[in-house]
């Protein structure tokens, strides 16, 4: 964190100097840099929390938050939302103090921000000479030119220009409330649909509310629920909104309401609300997860949610026993590979199937008794040959369309299927009748409802914690990528590209 700190006197009253300064929304009206201003939402200029939008001569354009204003003391501040500069967590203050011989003004304007290390003394320049000793200046010229008592409306011709931004980053309109004094990038869904609505913003971060805590990510797990929230299929994303449910990072900041968690513990989560994919976030803390030693921050942002899912599916939804016949589809991927490992451990006959021959080498390896390759073989047919024809007990079924009606074929008389997930669609309408046949049953469970409080979520994580570190499964080191390639990963994952878990570095 840089600070920066100009001041200066102006032979002026400071009556007539603070007139022209309170007005959060005259600036264009004698800063040189500036084109164009106008207040969001027709609120009075002098209104805490009401944000500026204005554009530089250049074509540049900001927003600018008010979060305090004192006539008494003459003193203002203001936070930046937007800019096309890196001037993360900007908050400025602007002071009047009256000069003690004359009838002149002290006037202080500083600031606080992040920059990139690589760009430290460039921003630090503009903002000490192109923003406020430009601003110094236009005041000075302006009060020096007005005659007694004429309004302030000329803009001053433009002797001192402020340097041109050097690069653009996109507008999003975040949520921010009065008192919002940072930012943060994040990948945020501006409309439902494709991979490439995954776009890199940079948004408003408040300070946490006094039941909140401020996380700042390290990793942060990539899901299939991810992809349901970028394409509207699950309501849990209103755009403009931020996705992603699971991650592991550090805690900055505690909110004066919260026990139990403080600045620099390790924590994760695995749940609503979504917001995951970004540097740093603000949530409530009642379903944190307390990372301990053993477990590393790529072990918690890569297996949490799909370790948790697990465990409810085999010890809840269905209760996997000795002996039975469990049918477990995508058996590569995050989920399907901690199911394989665990319903064998449980005693369970293992019938995985896959896509390819080398995912079927991964699923050999973590033990499935029989590996079914469904690209060149009928798995429902297959799965009658292995079990002479008495069929499954459970089929874990999270593909969907593509084998739902296989999966149903593929069961014994008072066979469960489980379906979790449909990426390759979804299963459409079925005829509960057909099912009368086998006295099938079917589970569509919802994640949120075996762990939407901490008394649902305790044992769950527990028995997941407890597996891996007996040895009962083992998470493999997930696939990296960067926050920026989000869309990437969204695209590899429902391309059925990938094996294991996916996860964004911060």
């Amino acid at each position: 964190m840089v600070q920066v700190r100009q001041s200066t006197i102006i032979d002026a009253p400071i009556d007539e100097v603070w007139e022209i300064l309170r007005d959060f929304n005259g600036h264009d009206r004698w800063h040189p840099a500036i084109s164009f201003s106008e207040i969001e939402g027709g609120e009075p200029v002098d209104a805490v929390g009401s944000v500026r939008h204005f554009r530089l001569n250049d074509g540049g354009e900001l927003r600018e938050q008010l979060l305090a204003l004192s006539d008494k003391d003459r003193r203002l501040s203001y936070c930046l939302l937007e800019a096309p500069l890196p001037l993360m967590g900007y908050v400025a203050s602007v002071r009047l103090k009256p000069v003690t011989d004359g009838n002149a003004t002290f006037w202080e304007w500083r600031s606080e921000f992040n920059p990139p290390a690589h760009r430290r003394d460039e921003l630090v320049k503009l903002v000490a000479e192109g923003i406020y000793q430009a601003g110094f200046a236009a005041v000075r010229n302006l009060l020096r030119g007005r005659s007694a008592g004429s309004p302030i409306d000329v803009r001053p011709s433009r002797a001192v220009a402020a340097p041109a931004p050097s690069a653009s980053v996109p507008r999003v309109a975040p949520t921010v409330t009065p008192g919002q004094a940072a930012t943060t990038r994040a990948i945020v869904v501006e409309r439902y649909g494709g991979p490439e609505e995954l776009q890199l913003r940079e948004i408003g971060l408040p300070k946490p509310a006094p039941n909140e805590v401020q996380i700042r990510h390290t990793v942060i797990g990539v899901n299939f629920i991810d992809v349901y929230c970028r394409t509207g299929y699950f309501d849990l994303l209103q755009p403009p909104g931020v996705p992603g449910m699971e991650a592991a990072g550090v805690i900055e900041a505690v909110g004066s309401a919260v026990s139990g968690f403080s600045v620099g513990g390790r924590v994760a989560y695995a749940c609503p609300p979504v917001g995951a994919y970004c540097e740093r976030r603000n949530m409530v803390p009642d379903l944190l997860v307390h990372l301990p030693d053993d477990i590393s921050d790529d072990i918690a942002a890569a297996g949490l949610l799909k370790g948790i899912a697990a465990s409810f599916l085999l010890h809840e939804v269905h209760v996997v026993r000795p002996g039975e016949v469990v049918l477990i589809h995508a058996a590569a991927g995050g989920v399907g590979q901690l199911l394989v490992q665990w319903a064998r451990h449980l005693g369970a006959t293992v019938i995985a199937t896959v896509s390819s021959d080398d995912k079927a080498r991964i699923v050999e390896r973590l033990g499935a008794d029989h590996v079914i390759v469904y690209s060149r073989e009928n798995f429902a047919e297959a799965v009658m040959r292995l079990t002479g024809g008495a069929g499954a007990d459970v089929a874990y079924d999270a593909v969907g369309n593509d084998t739902f009606g296989g999966s149903l074929a593929a069961l014994g008389v008072r066979g469960h299927l489980v379906s979790f997930g449909q990426a390759s669609g979804p299963v459409g309408n079925w005829d509960i009748g057909r099912l009368s046949s086998k006295s099938v049953t079917i589970s569509r469970p919802n994640y949120a409802h075996y762990t939407d409080t901490p008394q649902k979520l305790a044992p769950q994580l527990n028995r997941f914690f407890a597996a891996l570190r007996q040895g009962t499964i083992k998470v493999e080191p997930p696939r990296h990528y960067d926050l920026a390639a989000a869309s990437e990963a969204h695209r590899d994952l429902e391309s059925r590209r990938t094996t294991g878990a996916l996860v964004l570095k911060v």
